[in-house]
Formats: structure tokens, sequence, C-alpha cells
């Protein structure tokens, strides 16, 4: 059963086809990756599959729920959480706070913010930030936890929205092999627990190849081959976008 589906979505700036006809389907618990070279459109799609933008054209359905062209906030309550490749949390805010504020807003209290902050959802935000081993960190600053802490309380708020399609933007950018992996199996263990689907792009392939049950290729803003692992590193399409045709495709390790 598919959770997501979408077909012959298009978005131009200004002349330039960002996303081009682009239609494919995500599974109800698939973790699904999108990869392709700078500028084949995945943040674009992101963008258009969280309300971001709005499609020139094109159908996204979640779960048999047309949301093209929705606002972020209600395609968010629908069921939709996203982390970015940059970690949007409020700096200056607790761990504890942002993880609140998140769980506040998502049942529509936001006229109720200050002072009560304090008080509302404190054991729920505690909860999450256990979940994403952050627990000691909760009366820390955002803005002085460290890179990979970010990005694991980023993963809480998203949790924190209860979503039933998670898109993660890059979500090991900058991390150094080890943190990647530990943040990617701590990923695998918290949508396998809540029934969570996941489309996420990355630019490591040993990340893509090992925790993807399915890879989506795009190039210049449309879908050039979909498959496991080993059908996209055999495809000479692929390789030709990669690398030129000049050696297999592969990650940064150089795994074939």
């Amino acid at each position: 059963m598919n959770l997501l589906e979408v077909r012959n979505l298009a978005k131009a700036f200004h002349g330039f086809q960002a996303v081009d006809d682009l239609s494919f389907d995500l599974a109800a618990g698939e973790r699904l990756a999108m990869i392709g070279p700078n500028g084949a459109g995945k943040s674009t799609c992101f963008d258009l599959l969280n309300g971001q933008f709005r499609p020139d054209r094109g159908s996204i359905r979640l779960a048999g729920t047309e949301i093209s062209g929705w606002a972020p906030r209600r395609i968010c309550r629908l069921g939709v959480g996203r982390t970015f490749q940059i970690s949007a949390t409020f700096a200056s805010m607790r761990a504890l706070e942002n993880v609140q504020l998140a769980l506040v807003t998502h049942g529509r209290g936001r006229r109720r913010l200050w002072p009560a902050l304090g008080r509302q959802f404190r054991q729920q935000a505690l909860s999450l930030l256990e979940r994403v081993g952050l627990a000691d960190q909760a009366e820390r600053s955002a803005g002085r936890l460290a890179y990979g802490d970010q990005k694991r309380l980023e993963l809480a708020l998203s949790l924190a929205h209860r979503p039933r399609l998670l898109l993660l933007d890059e979500p090991t950018a900058g991390m150094p092999a080890g943190e990647r992996r530990a943040l990617m199996q701590l990923v695998n263990a918290l949508v396998a627990a809540d029934g969570i689907s996941v489309l996420f792009t990355e630019h490591d392939m040993d990340t893509v190849y090992t925790y993807a049950s399915r890879i989506l290729v795009l190039h210049r803003g449309s879908v050039l081959c979909s498959g496991s692992a080993a059908s996209v590193r055999a495809d000479t399409r692929v390789q030709d976008v990669y690398l030129g045709g000049s050696a297999p495709f592969s990650g940064p390790s150089g795994h074939a």
C-alpha cells in the first residue's frame, strides 16, 4: 500500500525547470532514498511535498488525500515531518523548550506560549529527548549543542508532530562517518517503532546503500531510474550522470 503518490509534478523558477514531470510512489513503512547530482531537483521536490512551494502542475496524494498546494502547517498536521540541511532550531532556547514549542504548535496552542511554556508538555518533551538520546542535554541551549546533537534535536522536533511521513533533507551532512552511522541507526529504530515512512536525500552513498530499502535517482528534475542498491549501482545511466561513465558508481569509500 502506498502512503505517498506523486504524479507529473513540475516546478520552474524564472525559466529554469527545477522539477519536470516527476512521478513516484512511497510505500507505507518504506525508506526511500532520493539521490542525484547537485541541481537534480531533490530539495525542490521536498519543498513541494511539505508545502514550501506550490507546484506549477501535478498531484501529491498522502494516504489518498490530495495535498498539492496546501500550506506547510496543514500538511504537517496531516502527518508530514521534515528536517533540513541546516538545523532549524531556536538557538537561544533550551533543547527542552524547543521540543515543548513543537508540541504546543502541533496542539494548536500558539496563543498560550508564554509564560506558560515551562508547564506545557514537559513530560512529553522529556520523553522525546530521551528517545533521541538527548535527555542529559535538556537544559542546554540548542545553539550550544554539538552539531550531531543539533541533528538529534531536530529529529525530536519532527517526531513531536507525530508524522506518518518523515522527509530528511541530507540528515548526515557534515558529520563524520561514526556519527552518520549512529544517527541513521537511531532514525531506523525510531521509524520502525512508530511505523513511519521515510524519504531522504543523501550525498554519502555508503549511507544510502546501507539504510535505503529503495533508491530513486533524479536527473534534471525527473526520475532517471529507481530500484535496489545493486540495480542502481549497475545502471549505466547513473554512472554517466555521476561519473561520466568512467567507473562503476560507488560511494566515497569505493564500494562498487
